[in-house]
């Protein structure tokens, strides 16, 4: 690197090439702070060698030998243009190159692609160009994503816990959440020392800060030029922000390809998939062999109906959005809400309203019954009657609410949930709004009208089955809990919210679905 730092990497290349220093296959560079060997050898370097690619897979500064120290995010811009250079120093390099990997190693991609004129194609998995809107998803610190990635950071070198990194992590973490030490020691209660990286998340918890304008990558994406390939997961902890990306490059007059499975981040079912994605991508754009390539520029699975799709952009054409209003009794249906009093319920902080599930970084996100959580008494349901023809939604969720608190400072979480036959209420959806005293109009009645974004779901809902609609203010520990003061965290006062959620004809709480027309 130009400050002298020296970072490591492995080449991979063909059986074929033998040793010969000049030989030049396509090359396909790989950025990961998880380590070169063992299966990030396998996946991302033996694999693309196997199939006729040249693969370089470089630990990225502080990490597995690479010297420097890791600092989360910060050098991927610096390094990997320094990569590059030195890539195209080197005999076997033939002129141009392409990138590949999931989360971090996506991450890292985004930060050198517009800069970079010799990249010719990019796969980007389970990723967006920035991530401080996952981070504090709706305002609300993403606690167990940053604190079990914290410890992850941590033991992913150590000779045995490497290999079983990922599962003591989210354990680790989860135990330290149910601890009674402030926030601020978590991640000494999880990894047995102060994390600088989460520390550093936990003081930076504005957007327009110099530790995330650094990290941030998202305005240069219209100026990548490559084409891409984008694979996420409805269930993935990046996906809201993976869309956004899509949509910068569509505006730009790109054309990425988008697949969506029923993936969560750390599915393993999403591994074989990508690779054969990026194999077909590098194959089209680097050897000029379309014919692996899958027809339709977007893929999306459609959960609930279990089948494939394909569509010529995301958002799906033909779709239009349709409220379903909050209803008095607790039900929910397209028509306008009746005059009926508010619902109510206790939010208390010391006791938060847990998560079941939802979109996490290290754990298993795959949806899971809620009627265990629907049946506390701070979580309240709305529940359509059963669907006679069902309905189908593909596109942006977003719950439109009319509240009011007794704390300035308070949290709303909205989930939407597939009611089958049996009872069974799954999880098709869900987001937070963290609300601040400023934050939203307030009425001369303290009413707030609350916008919450639900992660994009594609989803069917059969013939008999119900929607439903939870709303609580807690979602512990995918998000911190809100204390109701405003004050910093690891402020020990907890401070109840009794909260009402308003369905009249002045306060017409929905969830605005899309639905095909």
């Amino acid at each position: 690197m130009p400050d002298g730092v020296i970072l490591l990497a492995d080449r991979y290349y063909p059986a074929s090439v033998h040793t010969a220093a000049a030989s030049q296959p396509p090359l396909i560079l790989v950025r990961s702070p998880y380590g070169r060997r063992g299966f990030m050898g396998l996946a991302h370097g033996r694999f693309f060698a196997q199939h006729g690619f040249q693969a370089v897979v470089q630990s990225v500064r502080g990490t597995f030998g690479s010297g420097g120290r890791f600092d989360p995010l910060a050098n991927e811009q610096s390094d990997g243009l320094a990569t590059v250079e030195w890539l195209r120093a080197q005999p076997w390099f033939g002129g141009t190159f392409a990138m590949h990997g999931p989360s971090y190693l996506g991450y890292a991609q985004w930060a050198i692609a517009a800069h970079a004129p010799q990249l010719r194609a990019m796969a980007v998995q389970m990723t967006a160009s920035q991530l401080y809107e996952a981070a504090y998803v709706g305002g609300a610190f993403a606690l167990e994503s940053t604190l079990s990635w914290s410890d992850l950071t941590t033991r992913v070198e150590r000779p045995i816990g490497g290999l079983t990194a990922g599962f003591t992590s989210i354990r680790r973490a989860r135990r330290a959440t149910l601890s009674a030490r402030p926030m601020s020691e978590f991640d000494t209660l999880a990894a047995g020392a102060p994390v600088p990286f989460f520390q550093d998340v936990l003081r930076n918890a504005a957007a327009d800060e110099s530790y995330w304008r650094r990290r941030d990558h998202s305005g240069n994406v219209a100026q990548v030029t490559a084409p891409v390939s984008m694979l996420g997961g409805w269930y993935d902890v990046f996906l809201p922000w993976q869309l956004r990306d899509y949509g910068r490059l569509r505006r730009a007059g790109q054309q990425p390809r988008l697949t969506i499975g029923p993936w969560y981040h750390v599915d393993p079912r999403q591994v074989s998939a990508a690779g054969a994605d990026a194999l077909a991508w590098f194959r089209a754009h680097l050897l000029g062999d379309s014919s692996g390539l899958l027809a339709g520029p977007v893929r999306l699975y459609i959960t609930g109906a279990c089948e494939w799709r394909q569509y010529p952009e995301w958002p799906v054409p033909g779709m239009r959005e349709q409220r379903w209003h909050l209803q008095q009794g607790r039900g929910l249906a397209p028509d306008a809400p009746a005059e009926s009093p508010p619902d109510t319920y206790r939010y208390h902080p010391g006791h938060p309203t847990p998560a079941l599930n939802g979109p996490t970084l290290m754990g298993n996100s795959a949806p899971e019954d809620n009627r265990r959580l629907e049946a506390r008494r701070d979580v309240l349901t709305f529940t359509s009657r059963a669907l006679a023809a069902g309905l189908e939604i593909i596109g942006p969720v977003t719950a439109d609410l009319y509240v009011r608190s007794s704390r300035g400072h308070t949290d709303f979480v909205v989930r939407l949930c597939d009611v089958a036959p049996t009872g069974a209420s799954v999880s098709v959806c869900e987001g937070v709004r963290r609300v601040l005293p400023a934050g939203a109009a307030c009425g001369a009645d303290g009413v707030r009208r609350v916008q919450v974004e639900l992660w994009p779901a594609g989803h069917r809902f059969l013939p008999g089955h119900r929607l439903r609609v939870q709303v609580a203010s807690g979602a512990y520990p995918r998000v911190d809990r809100n204390s109701g003061t405003g004050e910093p965290a690891g402020v020990a006062r907890m401070l109840p919210a009794d909260q009402e959620v308003f369905h009249d004809p002045d306060h017409p709480s929905a969830i605005l679905l899309p639905v095909a027309s």
